[in-house]
């Protein structure tokens, strides 16, 4: 390795919140070589096949168990998808196939299945679909282990006798759920992202750490002094002494914070002047209502229910989707639970559910669209979703609402579905709120007449904001035109606000807006009555509005519609903090 000298600098993803100052131990992995061979005895490769897939499954299922017991019921949920891919029958099927077919060893062929299946999803544009990637890629190298007869060696052993900072080029969810923040410090990884299970994790165990740091092994030397803040996502090797009192200085001002935070877990979220903001949770599983309970969040503001269809190999009946509907529900009684319904296509697709190309998939047959078409998976979801409303408080909530004759059409199945449910003697809530997603331009500017449909407005502004300046946020080219705070975004959100407001209903934001904190200001100012943000924001958003004043907030609102860009806006925001400040 070339011995770098000096401070560096390297940008990347601040995946698990913290500041940790340590000396770094930088965790290499051995490049698997897979040969090609030529086979006679095709039985023989199948048979070594079921051995690796048995022997496999048997280590996931002891890293399953314990990190039951260390993280939770939910983090663990990881290493059941790397379960249920192991044993889908259509790994094994393809895998013999080109054995067959192409008369080639296992570990040749199985490697260049996967290699297809990790390529499609890096290609995906949805961030959290292209980091389901690093899962497959876990279970390949799991497999190919297995029949090159490499053992499973924990390499982090070395790491785990003093605390210090781990570098890598990546960090499995199995690596990653054998650390301990005793032992542990921080870790950053050249590669991952911020919905990687390897963050997931990170947060779980609560070690500072930050991912995506291009170049990172290239110019850090072992027993170095690294910086690691999964505040800010950045990483300084070899930090000068201004720069580590610097960061002590902000590590013992973010412990200061995260206390005086937990002290508002039972607090009520309202302004210095009365104003009452509901500050919710965005969750992926019933499992995570926990997490939110845990930070006070006042309710479930987005269950996104098409996480209960990824990670498998056929779709959840009504059966499954209504246990976990009411497990959310009943855990969070009486606080309100909003499920979204299926939000599937686009940038998120099953492997076991066909669809036909497109040439635009956001703008094509996805969400309520797709609902309305495949009754056959809509559905079965309405009825587990109505049946889990008598065990809580359930609402439920269509995306990608464009028009009155949509919700009227998804209303229309919902009243089907309860006269079969009556018929059934199956017992339901007698009212259950219906609520859209406000993500498409055509709702929020005819707002006034969905108000007279729906119960509640939720507005989605990611898909807000990329509709609204026909920009794809995740196309880097034109990321800039990607703005949060274009007048044109600010208008419509007021729009949707004062129009259910008008009809006596109420809105929320559930993008990330919600649980930015230079946003927050400006969401309250336009009206939003509730903000639904991951359970890690929650007492962060609940502080900042604690201390804010809802009649100033609504004056520089105003003044903010009335600019020009969103660089105005955020000098105007920033001009009115400083203020505060002073």
């Amino acid at each position: 390795m070339m011995v770098e000298t000096g401070s560096v600098r390297l940008q990347g993803i601040g995946a698990s919140e913290g500041i940790a100052i340590a000396s770094v131990s930088i965790q290499t992995k051995d490049e698997l070589t897979v040969p090609q061979r030529k086979i006679e005895d095709v039985e023989a490769e199948n048979k070594r096949l079921d051995k690796a897939i048995a022997e496999s499954h048997a280590d996931l299922q002891a890293i399953h168990t314990e990190a039951s017991k260390r993280l939770g019921p939910e983090e663990a949920k990881i290493f059941e998808g790397h379960m249920a891919l192991l044993q889908d029958p259509s790994l094994r099927k393809k895998v013999v196939q080109l054995i067959e077919r192409e008369r080639v060893n296992v570990e040749y062929a199985l490697e260049q299945h996967f290699d297809i299946i990790i390529t499609k999803f890096e290609n995906m544009k949805n961030e959290y679909m292209r980091e389901r990637a690093a899962d497959v890629r876990d279970v390949k190298e799991r497999l190919l282990k297995k029949m090159l007869g490499i053992a499973e060696t924990s390499f982090l052993q070395q790491a785990q006798k003093a605390p210090c900072i781990l570098v890598a080029h990546d960090l499995t969810p199995a690596d990653t759920s054998s650390l301990t923040a005793g032992s542990t410090a921080g870790f950053a990884t050249e590669i991952g992202g911020k919905t990687s299970h390897t963050a997931i994790i990170a947060r779980s165990l609560d070690i500072p750490s930050v991912v995506g740091v291009t170049g990172l092994t290239k110019v850090v030397n072992p027993g170095d002094m690294i910086i690691v803040d999964g505040i800010d996502g950045m990483v300084i090797v070899r930090p000068t002494e201004e720069e580590t009192i610097e960061y002590e200085r902000r590590r013992e001002q973010f412990l200061a914070d995260k206390a005086a935070f937990h002290a508002l877990i039972h607090e009520p979220s309202i302004t210095k002047d009365g104003r009452k903001i509901e500050i919710a949770a965005n969750i992926g599983s019933p499992a995570e209502a926990e997490g939110a309970l845990g930070v006070g969040a006042e309710g479930i503001g987005l269950f996104r229910t098409e996480f209960l269809y990824m990670n498998r190999s056929s779709l959840p009946d009504e059966e499954e989707q209504f246990k976990a509907y009411r497990e959310a529900a009943e855990r969070m009684s009486p606080k309100p639970v909003i499920i979204r319904t299926l939000d599937i296509g686009g940038d998120k697709s099953l492997p076991y559910l066909p669809m036909d190309p497109e040439m635009n998939p956001f703008l094509g047959h996805r969400a309520i669209r797709l609902c309305l078409d495949r009754q056959d998976l809509f559905r079965p979801q309405i009825r587990a979703i109505m049946r889990a409303s008598a065990y809580g408080s359930v609402h439920m909530m269509f995306p990608m609402i464009a028009s009155v004759t949509e919700l009227r059409e998804a209303k229309a199945l919902v009243e089907e579905e309860k006269a079969k449910l009556q018929a059934e003697g199956i017992q339901f809530a007698a009212h259950i709120p219906i609520g859209i997603m406000v993500e498409i331009p055509s709702s929020a500017l005819i707002a006034d007449q969905l108000a007279k449909e729906a119960d509640f407005f939720s507005i989605g502004t990611n898909d807000l904001i990329q509709y609204t300046l026909a920009c794809d946020r995740m196309n880097e080219k034109i990321s800039h035109l990607y703005q949060p705070f274009h007048p044109a975004v600010l208008r419509l959100i007021q729009m949707t606000a004062d129009a259910a407001h008008r009809a006596n209903k109420w809105v929320g934001v559930c993008g990330e807006m919600a649980g930015d904190a230079q946003a927050i200001p400006l969401l309250v100012g336009l009206g939003i009555d509730e903000l639904s943000m991951s359970a890690s924001s929650v007492l962060k958003a609940r502080h900042l509005v604690r201390g804010m004043d809802y009649a100033k907030l609504r004056e520089i609102a105003q003044q903010a519609l009335g600019l020009d860009t969103q660089e105005e806006v955020l000098r105007l925001l920033e001009k009115s903090q400083d203020a505060d400040n002073n």
